[in-house]
């Protein structure tokens, strides 16, 4: 007869990166290529929310011959000072805690894509490894996780000229059954980060096929418009804008249209960066 005891050896306390490897469908919504390329994305996210905030101009997404992918910007860099609250590194809190992040702080981010501190903490718990570099007050700095767990300390490199920071991961495939990125899938996303953020370039390589990509658009959502318009007849020339920005309530606001000859409408709509239409 099975023992059916219910007593306190029966309840578990999984911490954060436990708790996200044991249901990662609530974190990323499935564990399918869309949640795959999730994990992309909420890296991304971090250094477009570095160029909202007016720190970076320049972001790299690299995915290498191993199936593993770098993102790199030329942000601020993640602070690594010691957190007064958890003892340690600002990074490693970032990167091993849930509902850690500057993004709860309305100074240091204006305007943020991702606004629930989970993003890359659950990328480093899905990823088999996960390696940081911050370039920051003239200082390298490096960290290495596995499985969502710390493999050491921060380290620092030595010194250097650059700013900005580079996350290296590789998708654990004792987590999802299918751990190859798709190039036109995370090529789609970019090229959307890019017509609405006018003015960043983001650039996209793919070792496994030789391909590459990079796009920057001055224009921003006028050029997404003219992109969503390409093969049609439009009815005007110039693409109408209108756009506004109110410091005090932190509220900014762009349109952009252009009518053609078809009888269907096509309209997105994006909330600092998330589409919601």
């Amino acid at each position: 007869m099975k023992d059916h005891r219910y007593d306190a050896s029966n309840i578990k306390i999984l911490g954060g990166v436990e708790a996200v490897r044991k249901r990662p469908d609530m974190y990323i919504g499935d564990r399918s290529s869309a949640g795959l390329h999730h994990l992309v994305y909420e890296v991304l996210d971090n250094s477009i929310d570095e160029a909202m905030a007016g720190f970076c101009d320049n972001v790299t997404i690299r995915i290498h011959a191993d199936g593993s992918c770098t993102v790199e910007d030329n942000g601020r860099g993640i602070p690594v000072e010691k957190h007064k609250e958890a003892k340690t590194s600002a990074l490693e809190v970032v990167l091993t805690k849930l509902h850690a992040g500057g993004k709860f702080d309305s100074e240091s981010y204006k305007v943020a894509g991702g606004l629930h501190g989970v993003g890359v903490s659950v990328v480093n718990a899905l990823s088999e490894w996960l390696e940081a570099d911050v370039y920051r007050g003239g200082i390298h700095y490096h960290f290495e996780c596995f499985r969502g767990a710390r493999k050491g300390a921060v380290k620092k490199i030595g010194t250097t000229d650059k700013r900005g920071t580079k996350i290296a991961f590789k998708p654990d495939e004792e987590i999802f059954g299918d751990t190859e990125f798709d190039y036109d899938t995370i090529l789609k996303r970019i090229r959307e980060m890019a017509y609405l953020n006018g003015g960043l370039k983001i650039s996209f390589r793919d070792d496994r096929a030789d391909k590459k990509a990079a796009f920057k658009f001055d224009d921003g959502i006028r050029a997404f418009v003219k992109h969503l318009n390409e093969g049609k007849e439009t009815l005007h020339k110039d693409v109408i804008y209108l756009g506004r920005e109110d410091t005090e309530a932190r509220l900014g606001c762009e349109v952009a249209m252009q009518y053609n000859d078809g009888y269907t409408e096509n309209v997105l709509v994006f909330a600092n960066n998330i589409c919601n239409i």
